[in-house]
Order: structure tokens, then sequence, then C-alpha cells
């Protein structure tokens, strides 16, 4: 989607001004990944309008290759976002009817999934619209059939689908994955229960990791017969939207960096929850969904002791 941003903390009934940009759950995770040095690919539909064509240039200049189909029949989404105060954040999204709410499989280039290292599909695009959900259970099932891991972040979003309405659709999805992340209260929407139930649940489903996102408390990984925390860090946030899009991309990288533990396609899961924390640190530190996402030179920066918060 396209993003507007209050400059300033302030309602939009009093701000004079909005920073124009993009964001989005997708976009945010794949961005967070190509700064981490990972290959990415981003499928989806922009409207025919200058919106559209800045979601597009903005990708491309991170380094992403985009497939993005232009629709001249409906606008490309918008998100707005607000600080009514220096503690809260509000934000807005006009998206039904937009380009990316009518997304179908088609959309999906043939062989893009099948020739991937992973998929990785959100709780947001399948309740878009029908035909959006169409769309994630095919690449879905087209990853599951040529043996490609499947990455699930649940991001349930209330104001798309009540609950009840959600909560069936984002089980089958996240049942059908390999790797499932969600917040505690995600977990207990899905499977009607505590959070470390829900995730031993999903094991026995069948999902080989799950993750559960405690914000700044940290993150658990139920993976094999492991359950593994680690704490978060301790900082001052200015804005911590995307920061759990961030946190994914940060475990993501690692798990796909190759040689690892616990059976898995990559590095150790203490070590990719370790990084995911960080990612999700750094992120809440600057303003935007995206931009403070960091590279790998941001992370050892941030770990580095004594470090001066002044680059000369």
């Amino acid at each position: 989607m396209a993003l507007l941003r209050a400059p300033e903390i302030g309602s939009l009934r009093h701000i004079g001004s909005l920073a124009v940009g993009i964001g989005g759950a997708e976009s945010n995770v794949a961005i967070a990944l190509r700064r981490l040095g990972v290959p990415v690919a981003w499928f989806g539909r922009v409207g025919d309008d200058p919106l559209g064509e800045r979601v597009v240039r903005e990708l491309r200049a991170e380094g992403i290759e985009v497939a993005a189909h232009v629709d001249p029949a409906a606008p490309t989404g918008l998100m707005l976002k607000e600080r009514p105060t220096a503690a809260t954040t509000a934000v807005h999204y006009y998206r039904a009817g937009s380009a990316g709410s009518r997304l179908q499989p088609a959309d999906v280039p043939e062989g893009r999934v099948e020739d991937a290292a992973l998929l990785h599909v959100t709780g947001i695009t399948p309740l878009l619209s029908a035909t959006a959900a169409d769309a994630v259970r095919d690449a879905v099932v087209r990853a599951r059939s040529a043996g490609v891991p499947v990455s699930f972040d649940i991001n349930y979003r209330s104001a798309l689908a009540a609950s009840v309405v959600a909560a069936p659709l984002l089980r089958e999805i996240a049942e059908s994955a390999d790797i499932v992340f969600g917040g505690t209260s995600e977990l207990e929407l899905i499977a009607g229960t505590d959070a470390d139930t829900a995730a031993v649940a999903l094991r026995s489903a069948g999902v080989a990791e799950v993750v559960i996102k405690r914000g700044a408390d940290g993150a658990t990984a139920h993976v094999g017969s492991e359950i593994v925390d680690a704490p978060g860090f301790a900082i001052d946030p200015l804005d911590t939207v995307g920061a759990g899009d961030a946190f994914v991309a940060g475990y993501l990288s690692v798990r796909l960096a190759g040689g690892g533990d616990a059976g898995g396609p990559g590095g150790s899961v203490a070590e990719a929850l370790h990084r995911g924390n960080t990612c999700g640190a750094i992120a809440c530190l600057g303003p935007g969904d995206w931009e403070a996402s960091p590279t790998l030179a941001d992370l050892a920066r941030f770990h580095a002791v004594g470090a001066d918060p002044v680059q000369r």
C-alpha cells in the first residue's frame, strides 16, 4: 500500500502535513530480508496510478525483484498513520476495492514459487477478499508440491474480518505452513487456547517451527522437542509499527543461511531468535514501517560495546 504518515505528534484532525511513503507487512519483510543479504522477490497488485508506481519504485530501489500486476480498474490501497500522543500510534486503512484486494492466483507467475528457497505469506492478504484468499492458498499448495518451505505470519487485522470469520481461515493456512509466527493473542485466536498450548497443537499438526512474538519481552520458538526462549532488548521505542515484520525477517535470514540444528534449513533457532529480537528493536528506533530495518552492519553497531552514537 501507499502510506501517509504524520511527521509530528498530533491527531489527523489538526496536523498540517503528511509524509508520503509505502507500507504493508509483506513489503516490510521483503525489504528487511533484502537488507540482511537475502535475495527476495515480491508479487502483488497495484493500481495504475502514481502511488502504485511509488510502491514498485521503492521496492526495486531496495534491490527487490518485483512482479506487480498493474490493475487499471482499481486504485492502490492506502494506509494513514498518526501519533495522537507520544505514547500511541493509530493506523487507518483504505483498501476495500483496492488493487491489492483484487489479487488472484494468476498474479503469482508460474515457476517463481517453485524455484524459491522459501515462500512467505501473511494472514492479511487472505482476509482482503475471496480471490486474495485463493491466491494465498494456491501459492501455498504450489510451494508444498515443489518441496518449498512455507513461512506464515498470522498478522491478524480485526479491521478486515471479525475473529469468528478470520480464525478458521488463518488456522487452515497455519496448519499448511512449515514456520508459523504469531503474537500471543494471534495464536490464541486460531487455537482457542493460550499461545504455548497453541504452539504445541500446531506442532502436532505438522508445523515444523512455531515462533511466539512477545514484543519487548522477546520471543519463544517451539522447534522439534525444543522450546527456546530469547529475551528482548530494553529500548526507548519511537515507532513500533513494523517491528514484528523486522523480527520475522531477522529470524528467517538466519534459518535460511544453511547448516542449522533441529532439522531446520539454516542457522540455529537461538541465533535466529536473537537476530529477530535485534531487528525488531532497531526497527522501533526510527519512524516508518520499514525505513529503520537494519543492515548487517547496523546489527554489528547495535551490539558493539561502548559504541559511539555519533557516526563520523
